[in-house]
């Protein structure tokens, strides 16, 4: 999922040079054959192992990872709408309607991951203590709320009738989204309070508090591009779609000011304590600051303003170079049968 963002961070960069849509496309095509690699790998572990699917769901912490595979999804059909529009033009009508559908067919399996697995995290007779909580207790709705980011990149190249459509489908699931998000921030800051900071090795993990309000923020601004120009719901001039879009950049700026405190609290954190061992939490370093990025240049476009902008691509920047250190370390973790070797992984309570 963190490859898929980077190559939506690519694609909307402000600033660029003869090639970086080409970059980007290769690292879209890279992030398909990751996916489509490492899911084919997963499923024949779950076919080979009886149990282990269920045995990785229901895991106290492995089991808030589920929710990543349907994140890793939202990028390719967001890639996919950028990179399957020729630049400067217009998508196919064939694009244009597998992307429609594959919206709808992503809301329906948001849904049943959003309500399904806190369901079951309701219903279980282990108590989830104060003092253990993570951020990644937002993972399971993290899809859900992606599926306003979806609406928010597709819905400018759908025809007018879907895009209205689309659009309210987006602002529900991304209102629903952000609010479990807030209850969520409730018990981290009171785990925080009470608790103090994670371990180290698991620190990284609270840069994942940056994606609601940045993701959220994103899909404000994406949204009200996305509605008809000519949009007025009661037809009386009043809320129009250039209110609508004044409202979303209000919206945005206010939660893009959200996400830069969690993301100051998550630096400070980590420089406190450098972890040391690799950890899947530390991919949360990339993606959600990701969507803080995109914001932070979707709030640079609607201003108008290249310090806004020229800022954003700093950003693009230093995640880029964090991408690598991760990435590096990931695969540094896997060789020295620091990760994906029993008793070291994520299916243990801490390293």
């Amino acid at each position: 999922m963190s490859t898929g963002g980077l190559s939506l961070l690519i694609a909307a960069q402000p600033h660029t040079f003869p090639g970086l849509r080409q970059i980007g496309l290769a690292v879209y095509i890279i992030n398909l054959i990751i996916f489509v690699l490492l899911t084919s790998l997963m499923v024949t572990r779950f076919l080979l192992h009886s149990g282990t699917f269920k045995a990785s769901l229901t895991h106290p912490r492995e089991g808030f990872f589920f929710p990543t595979f349907f994140l890793s999804i939202a990028t390719l059909i967001t890639s996919t709408q950028k990179y399957g529009t020729p630049e400067g033009g217009i998508p196919s009508m064939d694009l244009v309607w597998v992307l429609h559908i594959a919206f709808w067919i992503y809301v329906v399996l948001a849904t049943a991951v959003a309500v399904g697995q806190y369901s079951f995290l309701f219903s279980q007779k282990r108590s989830f203590g104060l003092h253990t909580m993570m951020p990644t207790w937002i993972l399971p709705i993290f899809p859900i709320m992606l599926s306003g980011t979806i609406a928010a990149v597709i819905s400018p190249y759908q025809p007018a009738h879907r895009a209205i459509i689309i659009v309210c489908a987006g602002l529900t699931c991304q209102g629903l989204g952000v609010a479990v998000a807030l209850m969520m921030y409730a018990h981290m800051v009171g785990r925080l309070m009470s608790v103090g900071l994670p371990c180290r090795e698991h620190r990284p993990g609270l840069f994942m508090c940056v994606g609601p309000p940045s993701f959220t923020a994103l899909a404000f601004l994406g949204m009200a591009q996305g509605l008809p120009k000519d949009f007025d719901h009661d037809m009386d001039g009043l809320m129009d779609a250039g209110m609508i879009r004044t409202m979303a950049v209000i919206g945005a700026v206010f939660l893009w000011a959200l996400a830069f405190w969690w993301f100051f609290i998550g630096v400070l954190a980590v420089l406190a304590s450098r972890p040391k061992y690799f950890h899947l939490g530390w991919w949360a370093s990339v993606f959600p600051n990701t969507g803080f990025t995109l914001a932070t240049i979707s709030i640079g476009n609607a201003f108008k303003s290249e310090a806004v902008l020229w800022f954003g691509t700093a950003m693009s920047i230093c995640l880029l170079c964090t991408y690598l250190f991760v990435l590096g370390s990931h695969i540094k973790a896997v060789v020295v049968q620091d990760i994906c070797y029993p008793g070291r992984d994520e299916d243990v309570e801490d390293h």
